[in-house]
């Protein structure tokens, strides 16, 4: 579903007249101004603060020089991962360290501590890293990406361009949520909309991570295997 139908679609149940068009002679049409924000605001919160969504996740390798300690963020970051972790290719076995408190990162660096596995932190739109990759060696992690809107003209972004724009992901939660935030945002009654939306959301959510694999009561990545003949040396 387009932009315009999801936004046909939310008219039609809140009562407002069925637009041609959202974008067409928007800028004297209170009403399609309203549906376009809330659109995006929507749009936006399904896809940034709900959960991390297997499609808007994405992975970033920097390299390394010998010399280079911080790195710029992609320019689709939107936040990392609930569970990320930061690698580095020397070691496969334990992440780096975290350091979240800024002075705390300051002080280790005067002092020129860091975790031997190497640790981590953001500052001005970038990551940090210490000690310094080397040569050949890589960082890499997952993250979020802040494009939620297919773009009709090509390409990902994070808003609404067209008409003929798409929401990267559900795009009946998207009209439900736009519904019942329109009659809230209206001092209409909003209850049932929002059940409605929240019931929606959790569906598709839960689809949104293949189910585990059982084996008695226990998943199959959790279950060992016992070889029957001699380990490979």
């Amino acid at each position: 579903m387009t932009l315009l139908s999801v936004t046909r679609d939310v008219c039609a149940v809140v009562g407002v007249a069925l637009p041609q068009s959202v974008f067409s002679n928007i800028t004297g049409n209170r009403t399609m101004q309203e549906m376009l924000s809330l659109a995006n605001e929507m749009a936006q919160r399904i896809a940034y603060e709900t959960r991390d969504w297997n499609k808007l996740k994405k992975t970033q390798t920097f390299p390394g020089n010998g010399t280079q300690a911080a790195f710029d963020l992609p320019a689709d970051f939107k936040r990392m991962l609930l569970t990320t972790e930061v690698w580095r290719s020397t070691s496969a076995l334990h992440p780096m360290l975290f350091v979240s408190d800024t002075n705390d990162w300051i002080n280790r660096r005067a002092y020129g501590w860091y975790n031997s596995w190497g640790e981590w932190t953001m500052m001005g739109g970038q990551m940090l890293i210490q000690p310094v990759l080397g040569a050949g060696q890589t960082a890499y992690f997952a993250y979020l990406s802040k494009n939620c809107v297919a773009l009709a003209s090509g390409g990902y972004g994070d808003s609404f361009q067209s008409d003929t724009d798409t929401f990267a992901l559900d795009e009946r939660v998207l009209k439900l949520g736009m519904i019942w935030q329109w009659k809230a945002n209206k001092g209409g009654a909003y209850a049932e909309d929002l059940g409605t939306y929240g019931d929606a959301l959790n569906s598709v959510a839960g689809r949104d991570t293949p189910a585990p694999i059982l084996v008695g009561r226990k998943t199959l990545s959790t279950t060992q295997t016992a070889y029957p003949w001699p380990l490979p040396t």
